[in-house]
């Protein structure tokens, strides 16, 4: 009887928050510029805001006439003195917790999360499912148990401000009603060991109804494998209640043909935006393509044309100033006292009614050796193209130039793990290529001016990208190897791995 009323809450609660979030929809592109004034508003007497005349800020213009766009080194001077306890600094108050991420240039990265922006990381997640069930006009998997693969949520403080991985921090938020059903425990949660604590998830789930479970792709693949390892078995048999998937982090493509193998049977997936700055998007209805952008989440967005990032002049478009499948830098803004914040993500409008966005790379992570700034949406729907045409099974994949090779022109290595090759390797690297070649016009003119040779496939031993990671102290938590670069510093680390 419980179980009952607990689904038929779900689904009332749902159609409820469906149908309130039609507003937002509708009026996205005011309720932005809205926004943006009430942030500026609030943080006048903050240290930035006065170094910034926020008191004269009155439109969109001003704001971007005053706040230069910003990365993590640029505030970072204003995040030191935060980081001592002082208030008043980015926003008005020290913020709730600290998002520890890893950073490359600048090491650790320290995120603040305020009191105002905490609750919408879980709303944003929270409407995610709520629109599942209203779509899907079921709510069976809020009966069984759910599994939520992430960081440890134990949490250390700096001058009194909570600090850890924002997977972990969000534990604790997890609603009550969630609790209950909610797996591993929290002993299993807080091991740092990734691969003993995968085993110990096992334990605790394979003999379990299981019927939600979450993480980025990578760790999924893991988790599955060594479940179908240890029982034999796909995960619908093990877990034959198991109705749904919430991934995020990465571009879940790629991994799709691979998961629905493990997974054995049809199971349905939402994908999700989330990041330490904020939960950006979400897949609002599960059957199409694209995420919905929450304009309602104390989160100012700006885009960046990609062609023009980083270039003097860059043009910073609003909403309603994009266009449909362009690339662009996504900046924020946000009610944690992030300001013109470049968060490195690249994003491609697939819709404007609303506004639907996917993933398309990372401005950082590009291959651009020889003029061509290859970026990832394009590989990876390279990689989906041609797997159409020759079927196999990839585990993952990483695309780096190679300038200097020992004989002949230049070209792109892909090395790729395969869970299973296709029959004629060598007509699967024409097909890619020629498939790169239709999605990048400068690609197609380097090779056919015989400046680069056809791109060559560097095949790895199974578990290459594992070990990777784990000689990296990458594994597990919400690491990911990226998917191509501009120089060869992963590609010479993976070499050791060839097949």
């Amino acid at each position: 009887m419980l179980n009952f009323f607990k689904k038929n809450a779900a689904l009332i609660w749902a159609k409820k928050h469906v149908q309130k979030a039609e507003e937002f929809k509708k009026n996205a592109e005011k309720s932005q510029e809205e926004l943006l004034l009430s942030l500026v508003s609030t943080a006048q007497k903050t240290l930035f805001g006065r170094e910034h005349d926020f008191e004269s800020i009155r439109s969109v213009k001003d704001f971007q006439e005053r706040v230069p766009v910003a990365d993590y080194e640029d505030l970072k001077p204003y995040i030191e003195r935060v980081k001592k306890g002082q208030a008043n600094i980015l926003w008005t108050e020290t913020p709730e917790y600290f998002a520890k991420t890893s950073g490359t240039t600048s090491g650790s990265k320290y995120i603040p999360i305020s009191k105002e922006g905490m609750p919408l990381q879980v709303a944003g997640a929270q409407s995610a499912l709520f629109h599942y069930i209203s779509k899907k006009n079921n709510a069976d998997f809020v009966n069984g148990k759910m599994i939520f693969l992430q960081g440890s949520p134990e949490l250390e403080e700096i001058f009194g401000i909570k600090t850890g991985r924002l997977s972990g921090i969000v534990a604790h938020h997890i609603p009550n009603y969630l609790q209950k059903n909610r797996l591993p425990s929290w002993e299993t949660n807080i091991m740092e060991d990734w691969e003993a604590k995968v085993d110990k998830i096992i334990e605790e789930t394979e003999r379990e109804n299981m019927t939600l479970i979450s993480g980025i792709p990578p760790w999924l693949i893991m988790y599955f494998e060594k479940l179908t390892e240890k029982h034999g078995k796909k995960i619908k048999q093990l877990f034959p209640n198991l109705q749904l998937i919430v991934t995020g982090g990465v571009n879940y493509e790629p991994y799709r043909d691979k998961m629905e193998d493990l997974l054995g049977e049809k199971v349905d997936i939402i994908q999700t935006f989330p990041a330490s700055e904020g939960f950006f998007a979400f897949q609002d209805d599960y059957t199409k393509e694209g995420l919905l952008l929450l304009t309602n989440h104390g989160i100012f967005y700006e885009f960046i044309p990609l062609e023009e990032y980083g270039k003097p002049g860059a043009r910073r478009l609003t909403l309603k100033e994009t266009e449909l499948h362009k690339d662009y830098a996504l900046i924020l803004t946000t009610n944690s006292g992030l300001w013109a914040y470049s968060i490195g993500d690249v994003v491609r409008f697939i819709s404007k009614d609303p506004y639907r966005v996917l993933v398309s790379g990372r401005t950082k992570h590009f291959t651009s050796a020889f003029g061509e700034h290859v970026i990832a949406f394009e590989v990876e729907e390279a990689m989906k193209a041609t797997l159409e045409k020759h079927p196999a099974q990839i585990t993952e994949f990483h695309l780096a130039p190679q300038v200097n090779p020992g004989e002949g022109l230049p070209y792109h290595e892909w090395l790729i793990e395969f869970e299973k090759e296709p029959e004629h390797l060598e007509a699967f690297r024409d097909e890619l290529d020629l498939q790169l070649r239709a999605r990048n016009t400068y690609y197609d003119d380097l090779i056919s001016g015989n400046i680069l040779q056809k791109l060559h496939i560097t095949t790895l031993k199974k578990n290459a990208f594992q070990e990777y990671a784990k000689s990296q102290g990458k594994l597990g938590g919400q690491n990911k190897t990226p998917r191509l670069a501009n120089d060869r510093n992963i590609a010479d680390l993976l070499e050791i791995y060839k097949n």
